[in-house]
């Protein structure tokens, strides 16, 4: 059976080819899925502009809003262990991973409520004795929402809760490998008791799908979490109709280790920056900048603790790293790894698929920790999207500040260092958008996030990010009886 799609608040068949979700760990099909027509896009964004102009929603109460936005975090909540198992299914996470996803679903929808029910309008300091000013902000319109396949759940809550807090109507266009979250989450949202029309999801090809999405006069907003050169042709389109764009893009981020580190902790703490997920995160910590002094005991620890991780079905407990996407993606960080050695690189573990029983018919690959490289190196340059690590040693802070800002991304980096005060001073130096110290790849919903250079524009998450979905309007009230004499 050909699951259906969700479109303006209506379960029923897509007008564009069948596609299938496969099962990473071993190429299993999960479900065949129809996908949307050009004139499935027409008939969501028409909808969606009718039900966002509706007063109904349009001009609720924002603790109606929340109230709904509350119940669907209990909804998520309630069927957590089955999401979980579904995005495990559809992009090959562990089990592990995919619960903490859902739980931060949840967690957005409930913090999106709060800051919904609080958001407070600005009464500017008054100039003037003969009028007042005021500041309200008001929802912009149709967003078009479109998300990567790597964290699915989680990315499309952080897009669809701000975006519908806000008053505005969404319009989702899920990965195309991954659609089976985002049709749960349409459950959910119509089961909760969301107007129809409010929300449709648009499974399907991006180039197709998602570039009539972006280009629809009826669209007023992009939010786009993904690839660099599909960012920068979103941000032409956004350009070219004058709308504003969210643009969450690629990573290359440096991890860096300091002398005085615990470095067992640091230890610890790269090798789940780079290798949780299978090294299929923007933030992962890919570049690993390391003081000679105490360069090589490190890395023989790191290569100690990676070698120890374990890999194999998402499935199964206690198991750290799943398959990549796919096949196509493995061949990608492959020929990476080719790459770096054709460029000087030693392989110091893994660099070659895991293709032997359990792993025949997934695309498993291991972790791979690379030396030996310049820091211009292509491999040092490049987002891979896998769980390749390269591993630089520096000398003093001046040349280490040199290289890790020698990127064209800035996305987020790690410090690992005892001294708070010179940790700090380094934070401040890196150009890129997040900085974690003495830990990584931790979040919370209500700091903002998002990326400088190439990984993007703008920021989700926060108060900020249920206002980036808002348009804000001035209202001046005349107080004098004689506002314009100039005409007496």
């Amino acid at each position: 059976m050909i699951k259906p799609i969700y479109i303006a608040g209506e379960w029923r068949q897509g007008r564009g080819p069948v596609s299938t979700s496969y099962f990473p760990a071993d190429g299993s099909i999960n479900e065949q899925v129809s996908t949307a027509s050009l004139d499935d896009v027409e008939e969501a964004v028409v909808g969606a502009e009718r039900a966002w102009r509706d007063p109904a929603w349009r001009h609720s109460l924002p603790h109606q809003r929340a109230a709904l936005l509350y119940r669907v975090a209990e909804l998520i909540e309630q069927r957590s262990e089955t999401l979980a198992l579904l995005q495990t299914r559809d992009n090959g996470k562990p089990l592990a991973e995919t619960r903490a996803l859902v739980a931060s679903a949840a967690g957005t929808a409930r913090y999106v409520a709060a800051v919904c029910e609080t958001l407070d309008e600005q009464l500017p300091t008054q100039r003037s004795t003969e009028f007042m000013t005021l500041s309200v902000h008001e929802p912009i319109g149709v967003v078009a929402a479109i998300t990567p396949w790597n964290s699915p759940i989680a990315s499309e809550m952080q897009k669809i809760a701000p975006a519908l807090a806000a008053g505005n109507a969404v319009v989702l266009k899920p990965a195309e490998a991954t659609p089976l979250a985002a049709l749960a989450l349409a459950d959910i949202f119509a089961e909760a008791g969301l107007p129809k029309g409010l929300l449709s999801v648009l499974p399907g090809r991006g180039s197709v799908v998602g570039e009539a999405l972006a280009r629809h006069p009826l669209v007023k907003k992009i939010s786009f979490t993904g690839g660099t050169n599909t960012g920068r042709r979103l941000a032409h389109i956004a350009a070219d109709k004058l709308i504003p764009t969210s643009l969450e893009l690629g990573g290359k981020s440096p991890t860096i280790v300091l002398a005085d580190a615990d470095l067992e902790l640091a230890a610890k703490g790269v090798v789940y920056g780079i290798f949780s997920s299978a090294g299929q995160a923007c933030i992962a910590g890919a570049r690993l900048f390391v003081h000679q002094s105490v360069y090589q005991a490190f890395v023989e620890r790191v290569l100690a603790l990676t070698q120890g991780l374990r890999i194999g079905h998402p499935e199964q407990p206690g198991v750290h790293i799943g398959p990549l996407i796919n096949e196509s993606h493995l061949q990608s960080v492959d020929a990476y790894v080719a790459l770096a050695k054709a460029e000087g690189g030693e392989v110091l573990c893994g660099g070659a698929r895991l293709s032997e029983g359990a792993y025949a018919n997934g695309s498993f690959y291991p972790p791979t920790i690379i030396s030996g490289l310049a820091p211009h190196a292509r491999v040092c340059q490049e987002e891979i999207f896998g769980p390749v690590l390269v591993v630089l040693p520096f000398a003093d802070d001046e040349q280490l500040v040199q290289q890790a800002n020698d990127s064209l991304f800035g996305l987020a980096a790690g410090i690992w260092s005892e001294d708070f005060r010179r940790a700090w001073a380094l934070a401040r130096r890196l150009e890129v958008g997040t900085v974690w110290i003495n830990t990584y790849k931790k979040f919370s919903v209500s700091a903002p996030f998002g990326g400088v250079k190439e990984s993007g524009l703008g920021r989700e998450k926060g108060r900020q990010g249920v206002l980036a979905y808002m348009q804000q309007k001035s209202i001046y009230l005349g107080l004098s009886d004689q506002p314009n004499p100039w005409c007496n």
